[in-house]
């Protein structure tokens, strides 16, 4: 089999995220080696390499790249395997990726990934809807170091995160259904945010400040106490925003603590955030005045206890992929969570008229573990989780003496509604030397339907003619739950349906995936055929908006690849890295009823381009350029009439200095001042200037 190379030296990998409980896609705990995963983060320590190794040979590389790819561990099973192994690819962006983009939140780093869509109504990721392979903002989980944070009101304030971008260590996504690993919600795909796990005392400071009377300040604090990592941030902002009425205040709070030895594995954390902005013409062209304000509370605990074998399982024997002998041969997995959002809506600023209050509580618990053995790997899991809400406008009626009083308002949620989903899930993953084959089944009931458990299987299969190709095969069925928002919301513009019943989805990908010396390029295809898809749509142009479903298909393209050139290359140079994708994507619904407007779920991204180049000026003096276009389907409503949306192109830049203790920067976003529409008539603010410095002060 793979046998263990000696040079140690030869093998460039960042280790520091070893074994710890936020390894990719953190809920399953998984080790692994950033530097095959993203190739834009090796050219610094490749170029370092490069001086003091010579190019190895063609057999030597062959050698490295199997042991880098057979200890690399992902995502998208439940059970952990290898990224030699994986069955499905998961795209990265490495700390270094999002250091570099000319980001102004953490909703902006989503731009940079191809099948991803960014909607934004405001600047700073003020609300952001996010959608993976042209479904809709409410079928993504959204999960932070493993624990989903989804929003069951609506997904619109899913990503209202506890962290800043600084926080982040890098961020997962991984495309098309995927409910047997991650549960329902997983209807289109998942993404999971990374924080930092530091070991070190430290404290670090940062400031920023530019356009529009936009200023930030944030400040981190890591202190290990013996086994025990203790990490806490917290940061604001506040500006005068880039349009009519989009004027913002937000601030969060963050802590983050971890204890492991031999056999278990602690992680808990706990988030605050909260947000207070004018929503000019968010969800209505006819009230430009309206307004929000959102808090979420997040804490979970997550443990993980492991049993070592002595000596690895197989070894050299038929065509089974030798077992590591670190592995565990038995993991056991659990995790407690809770999560609280409240919402203050006014249609109309400081008037009570269309004003709505909402609290919604997220609270479960997971159990689960795999075992490895002579035929594979094998997990299974269970999962019990409760949402509920209470609200001026969404639920069911409560009488009189059961109205809750809202903090802090002379007024009472006088509606409330809840719902229990309970879930099973079994895998089991075969391995061998050029094929993993992994097939599973989630079996789910939700006690706000029919008490009837229904069944959701999927298979992935991986070829590999060597390690530095593979050919990939999924095939997914995932489910959603509708929004609170969408059984309920009545207003002068909008109207739920009580009657709405889950989405599903068949999802199919077929994709070709190629690594090589700092190349990294995937081409794949997809077909997702959703049925009872759920829309806000309007059927006539004078129609207020409701929920409907049908039936509707995803069929797309996508091809991506990055470029490390010092790692290519095997010495320093100019360019540093280079990526580039495109996603392609096509709708057909399935009914003859006549619809004027879609909100959501016809209005997709038919193309997307991105493309991002980091290039070295002088010494630590760096620039790194990002640019995208894209086209999308639908129209948005301007006096009356609907004007479909136009193509734009997007063109931001960063220009740093990175030293070991501080970072100093300048950046700019919409360099060409374009004034563009991208989600209904909300106009998106023009060229936004920052400048900033980061310190960090060991102690």
């Amino acid at each position: 089999m793979y046998k263990k190379h000696q040079d140690k030296t030869a093998v460039i990998t960042w280790r520091q995220f070893s074994n710890k409980g936020y390894s990719a896609f953190a809920s399953l705990h998984r080790q692994i080696r950033i530097g095959v995963l993203s190739v834009a983060t090796l050219s610094v320590a490749a170029a370092a390499h490069a001086q003091t190794n010579a190019t190895p040979s063609s057999e030597k590389e062959k050698v490295i790249d199997e042991e880098e790819l057979a200890e690399v561990t992902v995502s998208g099973t439940m059970a952990p395997l290898t990224q030699l192994q994986s069955v499905r690819p998961v795209c990265v962006l490495t700390r270094q990726d999002i250091e570099q983009a000319a980001a102004q939140s953490i909703n902006d780093l989503f731009k940079l990934v191809t099948g991803v869509d960014v909607r934004q109504r405001g600047g700073f990721g003020i609300q952001t809807d996010i959608s993976v392979d042209g479904g809709t903002f409410d079928q993504v989980t959204l999960l932070l170091n493993g624990i989903d944070i989804g929003n069951p009101q609506t997904g619109h304030l899913s990503a209202d995160f506890p962290v800043s971008i600084s926080d982040i260590e890098r961020i997962e996504v991984l495309e098309g259904a995927a409910s047997r690993v991650y549960g329902g919600q997983s209807f289109g795909g998942a993404i999971n945010i990374v924080t930092k796990h530091e070991t070190g005392r430290h404290v670090e400071l940062a400031g920023a400040g530019g356009s529009y009377g936009t200023a930030e300040g944030e400040a981190r604090l890591s202190l290990p106490l013996g086994r025990v990592s203790n990490r806490i941030s917290g940061s604001g902002g506040r500006s005068d925003g880039g349009t009519l009425n989009s004027a913002w205040r937000k601030g969060q709070l963050y802590y983050q603590g971890d204890y492991e030895d031999k056999a278990l594995r602690l992680d808990w954390q706990f988030g605050f955030s909260s947000k207070d902005y004018g929503a000019n013409t968010f969800y209505s062209a006819k009230y430009p005045d309206q307004h929000e304000n959102n808090q979420r509370f997040m804490t979970s605990v997550d443990a993980e206890y492991r049993v070592k074998s002595e000596e690895p399982r197989v070894k050299n024997k038929s065509n089974y992929l030798e077992a590591n002998s670190n592995s565990s041969l038995f993991t056991l997995h659990s995790s407690l969570f809770w999560n609280r959002s409240s919402d203050h809506y006014e249609l109309v600023h400081g008037s009570p008229f269309g004003e709505n209050f909402h609290r919604t509580d997220v609270y479960g618990i997971k159990v689960g573990g795999h075992i490895d053995w002579l035929l594979g790997k094998t997990a299974a899991s269970a999962v019990i989780r409760h949402e509920n809400i209470l609200s001026t406008n969404l639920g069911r009626d409560l009488a009189p003496e059961q109205f809750v009083d809202i903090r802090g308002e002379e007024a009472d949620y006088t509606r409330s509604d809840n719902r229990t989903t309970v879930s099973f899930s079994l895998e089991h993953n075969v391995l061998l030397k050029h094929w993993t084959i992994s097939a599973g089944l989630m079996v789910s009931m939700t006690s706000a339907i029919d008490h009837r458990f229904r069944f959701y299987p999927g298979v992935d299969v991986a070829y590999r003619p060597s390690s530095r190709w593979k050919v990939l095969f999924s095939y997914n069925k995932g489910f959603r739950l509708p929004t609170f928002t969408e059984l309920y919301y009545k207003s002068p513009t909008h109207e739920g349906n009580r009657d709405l019943q889950p989405e599903h989805n068949h999802s199919f990908s077929l994709g070709v995936q190629h690594r090589w010396r700092g190349v990294d390029v995937l081409a794949r295809a997809f077909y997702h055929r959703g049925s009872h898809m759920i829309d806000w749509v309007m059927y006539s142009p004078d129609d207020i908006y409701h929920t409907a479903a049908f039936d509707l298909d995803n069929v797309g393209a996508q091809v991506r690849g990055s470029i490390s050139l010092p790692e290519l290359l095997g010495h320093d140079t100019w360019v540093r890295s280079f990526s580039a994708g495109y996603t392609y994507i096509h709708q057909k619904k399935h009914d003859a009823q006549g619809v004027v407007k879609s909100n959501y779920a016809m209005e997709y991204l038919r193309h997307k381009v991105v493309a991002s180049l980091t290039h070295r000026i002088v010494s630590r003096l760096a620039m790194t350029w990002d640019f995208r276009w894209q086209e999308r389907v639908g129209s948005y409503l301007s006096g009356g009439e609907l004007v479909p949306y136009h193509p734009y192109a997007m063109l931001d830049a960063k220009l740093m200095w990175d030293a070991p203790r501080y970072q100093v920067y300048a950046q700019a976003t919409n360099i060409t001042n374009h004034r563009y529409y991208d989600l209904g008539s909300v106009p998106q603010p023009g060229i936004w200037i920052m400048a900033g410095m980061k310190y960090k002060l060991p102690f």
